[in-house]
């Protein structure tokens, strides 16, 4: 099916509702379109972090635009994923229009951009947000006010405490059982409030202070409240990535396959997409190898998803544990040192409530090397067999057939300011490259 915003074709856009059911009508089209094209390659790819189809549709086209001269003789076919996501509008993405809020000197209100995403993602909540709203823009200076804000963005997630499992969605098992997660909201929420405020003054003045030295400005506890509402948003999508991947697209996939047997998948995911389309492994029906290669970008969710044993816990393994074994080829995963977002701001929402120590006797990089960690900052971990590569050499050499492949992309993801950083500089040639070198496509 012919889309006039994007340049490739064939191209089809697969939509997915929060509960992972599919369009019924773009499904079937793109079931009987791929044969009609005689597609013998499929790249289906996820997006992340999004606020509306037609971000999604630019993100593609970008991706996309470079692959059929990189592969002029392949057949192959484009698949663009469009699920409920959200992106705050003070995350510019590069090479994207900026949203005005983003051009605006940062304070921690809700502008009008952020809080019509917000209603989008979470229908039905409009009086919460009004209030969120509200105390925001208000600031006001008791600790009380904090703590109701705390509760209002608990109640807009749907996590009520002592539960807070649902809203975390751990990466990880342990005995079979959900792993306790560390709950933003286990502390008093002004305490979780000026952690993130002050984890925010490092990622904008990073030389300001050495690490683990006290800092005499006193942060706005308000910019940490904006940044637990993003964290919590945030977390609320990581649950809903994985749900739409094993209960949506993993079906898809698998339909696909009984029909069109011939044509050969790769999945492509960035951020919670990356979670998104692992999660559609698990969702395979049985005995389906379609799945030929599966690329992860940025993926913003547990670097131990796929283990079998964590280094701190031998009773726990990923909640994705083997299921790289689903794919007829390489799980190449993306990485990058310039990823605020996962190395900053992701293990310090994940580990939070455990440590009391705070930010300020932290090495957040030291954060990293423990369970928090997060699959776009440094790769699959504590996966025996795992391939590491340097971008440069992963586009010279050929790829491994099968298992892990981590490659540190930092020499091209390396665009963007606090608090994201980098997070979203995904639309490279190189990139594409990778994909069609983790598929063999030629």
């Amino acid at each position: 099916m012919a889309n006039p915003a994007v340049s490739v074709t064939p191209y089809w856009e697969l939509t997915f509702d929060a509960d992972g059911d599919p369009d019924a009508g773009r499904r079937d089209r793109l079931l009987a379109g791929v044969a009609q094209h005689h597609v013998r390659d499929l790249i289906v790819f996820a997006h992340g972090w999004n606020n509306d189809r037609s971000g999604a549709t630019r993100l593609y086209d970008g991706f996309f635009a470079p692959i059929p001269q990189l592969a002029p003789k392949a057949k192959v076919g484009f698949v663009g994923v469009v699920w409920p996501s959200m992106r705050f509008s003070d995350e510019p993405i590069p090479d994207f229009p900026r949203a005005v809020a983003a051009e605006m000197p940062r304070r921690p209100v809700l502008d009008k951009d952020t809080r019509h995403a917000l209603l989008e993602t979470f229908p039905g909540r409009a009086t919460v947000i009004d209030q969120i709203a509200r105390l925001l823009d208000q600031q006001p200076r008791e600790e009380a006010e904090l703590e109701e804000f705390g509760r209002l963005v608990r109640l807009l997630v749907d996590v009520v405490p002592p539960g807070p499992q649902a809203l975390f969605a751990a990466d990880t098992l342990r005995e079979g059982v959900p792993q306790d997660s560390p709950d933003i909201f286990a502390d008093c929420t002004a305490a979780v409030c000026e952690e993130f405020a002050r984890a925010l003054t490092l990622l904008e003045s990073p030389d300001a202070a050495p690490h683990g030295a006290p800092s005499f400005s006193l942060p706005n506890p308000w910019e940490g409240a904006h940044e637990l509402l993003r964290q919590a948003t945030y977390y609320a999508m990581k649950r809903r990535a994985g749900t739409v991947g094993e209960r949506g697209l993993g079906r898809v996939v698998g339909q696909l396959a009984a029909r069109a047997p011939e044509v050969r998948v790769h999945l492509v995911g960035h951020s919670f997409g990356a979670r998104l389309v692992s999660f559609a492994l698990r969702g395979l029906p049985k005995g389906v190898r379609a799945v030929k290669s599966v690329t992860l970008l940025q993926g913003a969710f547990s670097h131990y998803a796929f283990a079998s044993r964590l280094p701190h816990d031998a009773r726990a393994g990923g909640v994705l544990e083997g299921q790289q074994n689903r794919i007829d080829g390489p799980l190449v995963c993306c990485h990058s040192r310039h990823d605020s977002a996962l190395s900053t701001m992701y293990p310090l929402a994940a580990r939070m409530a455990g440590d009391a120590r705070g930010i300020a006797a932290l090495d957040i990089g030291r954060m990293l090397g423990d369970k928090w960690g997060a699959m776009g900052h440094d790769g699959v971990q504590a996966v025996p067999g795992t391939k590491s590569l340097k971008l440069a050499d992963a586009l010279k050499a050929k790829l491994p057939a099968s298992g892990c492949v981590n490659i540190d992309a930092a020499a091209v993801v390396r665009r963007g300011g606090p608090p994201a950083g980098a997070h979203s500089d995904i639309v490279h040639r190189e990139l594409a490259q990778v994909v069609l070198a983790a598929g063999r496509i030629k």
